[in-house]
């Protein structure tokens, strides 16, 4: 069974008070004050540390849509809207983590992470590892379920993550990893805080062009109506079938058959030939453009200040990119762009978008093209504003 993380929260008065502010004490559940827990709002540079008596203060900028996150190593790490707590003091009350791991059909091993830390890395991290590493990689854990062709890696310890290029270091709290083979879909969540390493020139350059044109732009124009002045241009795409894929009664007769000749050595029979060469050489599906140039009106609803993303079907999103280059000590915009193409798939779910380009229940969103660079290595802090 999934664990499940309980927390108690009590909300006591709070004096009126013009700053944008979560205050309160952090304690165990046998009433104990507790220091050093980690209190940031996810993937911002804005946190702070609790003090020795578990009292802390942190200062919120303008309207925030995420998460604040409580984490301490040997403790359940609880994450709450930060839009239910501002300026309320909290008595958070942090349980002791279950040291004792349920048993699984499928262990973590030494093995599965020699054969696969190099593919977390890729999808995780992204590919430069000369510049962008986890300096404590090792924590790491890996198991491969060989049957359904299934990858899942673990952090018992906060990730702690190097950014030469961007100028960041990222305390990084992986809480799910998993890749499926069979789908090629990865599911990736965590949280994160950024802290700042190194702003010059070269950083800066490097967050521009890392910001330009992301999926975290895209969303901030959404958000700001945007989308057509800043020259991002959506289509609508359906999925066509490709006839010459394997039917899913082919699919389970090539299962069936495999699993029957396990470790045998044979000659297969031609239907099975032109089944498996099918599956490996065909795509399942095509993509159609039946609209360009659609408004957002027809993805986005606007209610009371609320900002909602939702589509049924899939959505292109071409955007012609103009790398920025350093001249002297001015950032100018290349002359010759290149068309970046991204694909969205919401599947009919609801996500609600805020200011700073985050969205609810990102994990659900199913991303391909540039979005997929959307990792480690370009990853920007939720309050970034380009030229920082």
């Amino acid at each position: 069974m999934k664990k499940s993380i309980v927390l108690l929260l009590l909300l006591l008065p709070f004096c009126f008070s013009f700053a944008q502010m979560i205050k309160g004490t952090v304690v165990n559940d046998a009433g104990m004050k507790i220091g050093n827990v980690n209190i940031y709002i996810d993937g911002t540079k804005t946190g702070t540390v609790s003090h020795e008596d578990g009292s802390f203060s942190l200062n919120i900028p303008g309207k925030n849509l995420g998460n604040i996150i409580f984490r301490k190593e040997n403790y359940e790490t609880f994450a709450t809207p930060v839009s239910e707590v501002i300026n309320k003091t909290l008595k958070v009350v942090l349980l002791k983590s279950n040291d004792i791991e349920e048993v699984t059909i499928v262990p973590y091993t030494e093995e599965a992470y020699k054969n696969y830390i190099n593919y977390f890395l890729d999808q995780f991290i992204g590919y430069d590892k000369q510049n962008v590493k986890i300096k404590n990689q090792r924590s790491l854990k890996f198991s491969f379920d060989k049957k359904n062709k299934i990858l899942k890696v673990k952090a018992p310890k906060t990730l702690i993550i190097e950014n030469k290029n961007l100028g960041y270091e990222i305390e990084y709290n992986l809480v799910n990893f998993s890749s499926d083979f069979n789908t090629k879909i990865v599911n990736c969540s965590g949280t994160s805080l950024f802290k700042e390493t190194k702003n010059n020139n070269k950083t800066r350059l490097n967050r521009m062009n890392a910001y330009d044109g992301s999926l975290l732009h895209f969303f901030r124009s959404v958000y700001n109506n945007t989308v057509a002045a800043d020259q991002f241009i959506v289509n609508h795409v359906i999925k066509v079938p490709n006839p010459k894929y394997p039917s899913k009664e082919e699919l389970n007769t090539l299962k069936d058959y495999m699993a029957m000749v396990k470790n045998t050595v044979m000659n297969f029979p031609d239907n099975i030939r032109d089944i498996a060469a099918r599956k490996r050489n065909e795509s399942e599906y095509s993509l159609a453009i039946v609209k360009t140039l659609i408004p957002d009106s027809d993805y986005v609803k606007r209610n009371n200040g609320e900002v909602l993303f939702s589509f049924k079907d899939i959505l292109q999103v071409n955007y012609k990119k103009y790398d920025y280059e350093l001249k002297g000590k001015e950032f100018i915009k290349s002359k010759i762009p290149v068309v970046k193409t991204s694909f969205l798939h919401p599947e009919g779910e609801t996500f609600e978008v805020s200011k700073d380009g985050n969205i609810t229940n990102l994990d659900l969103l199913i991303t391909e093209g540039e979005f997929t660079k959307n990792k480690i290595e370009n990853m920007l802090p939720l309050d970034y504003q380009l030229g920082d």
